[in-house]
């Protein structure tokens, strides 16, 4: 009987995690990789101008899309230039390690 009632509760702890996981959790929405979706950075890229909010939620954004920036000959040496890095630190963005 014991055995049951365990298999029970363990039972209703899987759908109420299920649950919970479905209902509660965010939608996830895919990431377009688009270097331009960075253009709202470009102030802080020429100069010493810190970095707007605005530039800080799209590189947020495009986080996942670093890397592969990163690996593109085009746009490597101003992914991985100074500036770039700079920028980075102030939105509070980890440089990506590829």
């Amino acid at each position: 009987m014991m055995k049951n009632f365990s298999n029970y509760v363990m039972a209703v702890a899987v759908a109420m995690s299920l649950f919970l996981l479905v209902v509660v959790s965010p939608p996830v929405e895919a990431v377009t990789c688009s270097p331009l979706q960075l253009s709202p950075c470009l102030a802080a890229f020429t100069s010493d101008t810190p970095p707007s909010s605005t530039c800080c939620q799209r590189l947020k954004e495009q986080r996942p899309c670093l890397c592969g920036y990163l690996k593109n000959p085009s746009l490597r040496q101003y992914v991985n230039s100074p500036a770039s890095r700079k920028i980075a630190s102030s939105c509070g963005v980890p440089f990506p390690t590829c």
